[in-house]
């Protein structure tokens, strides 16, 4: 329904129309309908008799490698239809994809690109793709079309013009309003819900949010919502991965139940939640069952460890990534938000011609004396060197050695970190027979010398990835320049300090060291629980505050504080703290930040006693000042079908959320007001 501009260009470019694309070029925001206009797309080329090949970038590895293996089919077929979906997820490859990838199909081939972003501006002053590119920037759906969408998904007549103002265009939104409005208008309809409360059904900032509250409000069983749970907390959701959490008597059966959730989508990988639903199912999830959440965790989690051990070599590093997508909440949580883009560096080995250039790298970033070691080990132990290079230029912009040791030797005096670290393994547990010891001896990356950068992840999963499937490993050591930053993750996984060595130019390296003989995997793993559902603690070299907050983290920030609203110490590490309303009135009253903060929030709930948000006042309040236990029982309470109870509830969050952000980017102090 809808698109048909699009689906008649598509159906020009298969036909081989003359002045037809050879490549679509799809961008919009989350939810708009990508995926769904490439499924038609797929749906067409098949019909004609094409082949087809599906690339997804949330389960591959972004690399050229690991694009190009997964896309192989297409380069051997001479008519095939590539389609590349979340490309957003491996930006960085789009120049080579542009010059080395696209040039290398059929000239019958036909490639549609869909992702968040627009192409770079490089397509547009090339020649030949300023021919064969056709960019498609999609947009909310026109109305004949969205109303098409509701009629198709079985809304009722008297329904669809309430749905359609509250979501708008907004194809995740419809879809998801639809199945809230189907549900709501059969014979076992609620009181209070789309039918007979209308007034509530207008946009909100969090439109999402407030659909997925109906929707999953109540589920039919506990199976029911440990595989959401899982579904929304796992990068990529298999059946064997609902079996480890579920039970494998009852995966296939959630396994099928999930395809049929309007925000879900397979791929050859597994089954996937749309990013928006995913994150806000996830956190609500955490929030309302915080022990059994973290069971999930633990059970996910350790499927996946095995799954890490036993991947095939060109699997692994994907196994490892989705390993790791666990623990991108609580303590690790500030350090992958300041993950960038992915795809723009790859990973790759020691060539010949880059020993010079890894000395002067060395010597630009760590002095003469780091250089020399760097031309020992460089000599001593050349497979230890990763290195990590531009995708589009190929040139040399990282490095890490990642030394394993089996015994000291005399020639390795040289380095007085290697020196430290045997007389430590043998001060405190010798290595025995058959074991060794790996070590992060340098990291260089000029760009971002240690700190927290793309390529710094990148090395991080090649030593997760040797941690993981090593045979014989005793000892592990992460040395970096700047323990301030790091400690917090180091110690999170396992890693305590150890010694520190003076170095040139007054720097010091610290060492942080593991004895896997004590810390079984499985134990390593479950250090990651992402624990109490509040913000995190700022990232060392960042500063707390709504100065470095965008609005979106602002509103994370104001719900993990109503939900923190009567915990003194998990309102201590609220970024909010910093914000002008809280700091004006704590410098003008005398007041600590934490105590202006609990009164800032309160005023703002206290606000939505006016006009239409009287319902939504009722919600906040028993939820996070009178603190039922669930919100279940808040429901109970409040004498409301669970489900309009947490749509009350999402409408008075975000009206929070507002107010506080009108505070805090506002040029005075004083307490929220009415609107």
């Amino acid at each position: 329904m809808g698109r048909r501009k699009e689906l008649d260009l598509f159906r020009s470019t298969l036909l081989r129309e003359p002045g037809a694309p050879a490549v679509l070029y799809v961008h919009g925001t989350g939810g708009v309908g990508k995926t769904a206009l490439l499924r038609r797309f797929a749906d067409e080329a098949e019909a004609a008799g094409r082949a087809v090949v599906h690339v997804d970038g949330r389960g591959i590895e972004p690399s050229p490698a690991a694009f190009a293996a997964e896309a192989a089919k297409a380069a051997a077929e001479d008519d095939s239809v590539l389609f590349v979906d979340s490309f957003e997820r491996c930006q960085g490859l789009e120049g080579w994809l542009r010059e080395h990838f696209l040039p290398s199909l059929s000239a019958h081939a036909v490639t549609v690109v869909a992702g968040r972003f627009a192409p770079a501006t490089e397509w547009r002053y090339d020649l030949v793709w300023s021919e064969a590119l056709q960019v498609l920037e999609l947009g909310p759906l026109e109305s004949p079309a969205a109303t098409a969408l509701l009629e198709g998904r079985g809304v009722p007549p008297s329904l669809r013009e309430p749905v359609l103002a509250f979501a708008g265009g907004h194809p995740l939104a419809l879809a998801l309003a639809a199945s809230v409005a189907v549900r709501d208008d059969g014979p076992d309809r609620e009181a209070g819900t789309l039918g007979d409360d209308k007034a509530d059904w207008s946009p909100t900032p969090d439109v999402i949010t407030t659909l997925l509250y109906s929707l999953v409000g109540e589920l039919p069983s506990q199976q029911h919502r440990m595989a959401l749970e899982v579904a929304a907390h796992t990068l990529v959701t298999t059946e064997d991965l609902l079996g480890a959490v579920v039970g494998v008597e009852h995966a296939g059966a959630m396994f099928a139940w999930l395809r049929t959730l309007p925000f879900s989508d397979h791929g050859r990988q597994g089954l996937f939640l749309h990013d928006l639903v995913a994150d806000c199912l996830d956190r609500d999830l955490r929030w309302r069952d915080p022990h059994g959440y973290e069971e999930m965790h633990r059970r996910a989690g350790h499927h996946l460890l095995q799954r890490v051990r036993t991947a095939a070599e060109p699997q692994a590093m994907t196994a490892v990534r989705a390993l790791t997508h666990l623990k991108r909440y609580g303590p690790m949580a500030p350090y992958f938000q300041q993950i960038e883009r992915e795809g723009d560096v790859r990973e790759d080995q020691l060539r010949p011609g880059d020993a010079d250039a890894i000395v002067r790298m060395t010597e630009q970033t760590e002095g003469e004396r780091s250089a020399r070691i760097v031309r020992h080990w460089l000599r001593r132990q050349p497979q230890a060197f990763h290195t990590y290079r531009d995708t589009h230029s190929g040139d040399l912009v990282a490095f890490m050695t990642w030394l394993s040791l089996t015994e000291p030797a005399p020639e390795d005096h040289i380095d007085p970190v290697v020196t430290a670290a045997w007389a430590h393994v043998t001060r405190t547990a010798p290595l025995r027979p058959g074991q060794h010891l790996l070590m992060s001896r340098f990291m260089v990356h000029p760009a971002a010398y240690g700190q927290v950068s793309t390529v710094g992840h990148l090395m991080q999963l090649r030593i997760c990835l040797d941690w993981i499937r090593g045979n014989g490993l005793a000892w592990s050591f992460i040395v970096s320049p700047d323990a301030a930053l790091w400690e917090g993750l180091m110690h999170h996984l396992g890693h305590r300090q150890v010694w520190h060595t003076p170095w040139e130019h007054g720097r010091t390296f610290t060492a942080f060291a593991c004895d896997w003989r004590t810390t079984p995997l499985e134990i390593w793993f479950d250090r990651t629980q992402p624990g109490a559902l509040h913000e995190a603690a700022p990232a060392a070299g960042r500063r707390a505050g709504t100065a470095s907050l965008t609005h979106d983290e602002f509103r994370s920030a104001v719900r993990g504080a109503l939900k923190g609203l009567h915990d003194t110490e998990l309102l201590a590490n609220s970024p909010l703290l910093t914000s002008q309303a809280v700091t004006t009135r704590a410098d003008h009253t005398g007041d600590e930040p934490v105590t202006v903060l609990r009164q800032l929030l309160s005023a703002a709930v206290d606000t939505l006693q006016g006009s239409r948000s009287l319902k939504a006042h009722r919600a906040v309040t028993v939820t996070y000042l009178q603190r039922p236990r669930t919100q279940e029982a808040a429901a109970e309470r409040l004498g409301l079908p669970f489900s309009t109870y947490r749509r009350h509830l999402a409408h008075g969050v975000n009206r929070v959320c507002e107010l506080m952000w009108e505070q805090a980017t506002s040029a005075t102090a004083t307490p929220p007001h009415g609107h």
